[in-house]
């Protein structure tokens, strides 16, 4: 229903994570039997776990382990790893910087022109070593480096930014990105986002994309729904446009992956965005807090270096385990930032979801109390879900 906001404005209510729950059904099955398995642009993954195109997350090292794990990482092709030879005394001065010389640090760093060659040789340092190369740039980026990542070998291309649609409006003097000639003409899949309404989902699908990205803003380093005003809660966006996912399959019969990405933290999290329609999910900062993650203990947001209006900051995350004990367990947290596949794997047995399509079609209830009812201790004492 229709909420007024006042004479001439409607209003349409829109649910975040912690609003929702999952309702169990008739039947459970033991965790063992949960089947996880997810493919994008043809590759099979365990894991429907991304780690983020973001300097803090992804690395030539962690893209390999990532893989080897059985989940995917995104590297960020307009980042330092493209940037810098030798990223690592780069890394070093952003996590050593104070939070008011932070912003200005940045946009000095990320001046540095990126070098074609350097997006060769990282993509040749993951496929190297056996890992899956999937990287990301803007549609400025992909319009100017997309040969070079198809003549790098790369595995999969995610065209990123706030916002992308097919209906893009450029002044005379820049001619924008073709999305739908883009993907007919890469040789690889093309991932497209991000996106949160049926419409421009379902338009970013007739133009090819192998998958399609969820979420603007909810990220734990963006400042997007600050600066800018701009956001549908995860819940609601996953659901409006996995609805254009199936109506296209049911059109088409070609599936298109959605991809939640942003404003997932725990285990929980990644439960609600599937059982509301996703069939993986993007996430940043819980990967950003493994010890081999490339971020040295902090995490930013990728439009924190913009020269004219970041969106983005950079927050401390710590390092809180293995990369394994975070994707794999066996977990030293009872948070739920820990071993997200076990969490993953006992929700779908509690539910009685064999597949992530079955996990796709459980109850959903509003519940806004869900994580404070009867957790007065936990929280007095900042223990557990109190933390």
């Amino acid at each position: 229903m229709d909420i007024i906001i006042g004479r001439g404005k409607k209003a349409r209510r829109a649910y975040g994570i912690d609003e929702i729950a999952l309702v169990p059904g008739q039947r459970t099955l033991d965790p063992s039997l949960a089947d996880t398995r997810w493919q994008i642009g043809g590759i099979e993954r365990d894991i429907p776990i991304i780690a983020s195109a973001m300097d803090s997350v992804v690395d030539a090292r962690m893209a390999v382990l990532l893989s080897e794990l059985g989940a995917l990482g995104v590297l960020n092709l307009e980042g330092i790893q493209t940037r810098y030879p030798n990223p690592k005394p780069i890394l070093d001065r952003i996590a050593s910087v104070g939070k008011d010389e932070f912003v200005g640090l940045m946009q000095e760093l990320y001046s540095e022109p990126i070098k074609p060659e350097l997006i060769q040789q990282r993509v040749k340092e993951i496929k190297d070593k056996g890992g899956i190369a999937a990287v990301s740039a803007t549609p400025a980026g992909a319009s100017k480096f997309g040969e070079t990542v198809a003549e790098a070998g790369a595995d999969l291309f995610f065209v990123q930014a706030t916002v992308v649609s097919t209906a893009h409006l450029s002044p005379e003097s820049i001619t924008p990105l073709d999305l739908a000639q883009f993907c007919q003409e890469m040789p690889i899949p093309v991932v497209l986002g991000n996106c949160v309404t049926y419409e421009v989902a379902l338009n970013l699908m007739k133009a090819g994309a192998a998958a399609i990205l969820v979420g603007i803003g909810p990220g734990a380093a963006c400042t997007s729904r600050g600066v800018l005003g701009v956001g549908v809660p995860q819940p609601t966006a996953i659901a409006d446009c996995a609805a254009a996912r199936d109506d296209y399959n049911a059109e088409t019969g070609n599936y298109v992956p959605v991809i939640a990405d942003g404003g997932i933290v725990t285990g929980g999290d990644i439960c609600k965005c599937i059982a509301c329609g996703a069939d993986a999910v993007m996430i940043g900062s819980p990967i950003a807090r493994a010890k081999e993650a490339p971020g040295r203990d902090y995490h930013w947001g990728m439009a924190t270096p913009s020269p004219v209006l970041p969106r983005g900051t950079r927050i401390k995350v710590g390092s809180t385990g293995t990369l394994k004990e975070i994707l794999r367990g066996p977990a030293k947290l009872d948070d739920g930032t820990h071993n997200l596949l076990g969490a993953l794997q006992t929700s779908m047995g509690t539910l009685g979801a064999k597949n992530l399509q079955e996990m796709q079609q459980v109850e959903v209830v509003i519940a806004p109390s869900l994580l404070t009812e009867g957790k007065v201790y936990q929280k007095a004492q900042q223990l557990g879900m109190g933390k």
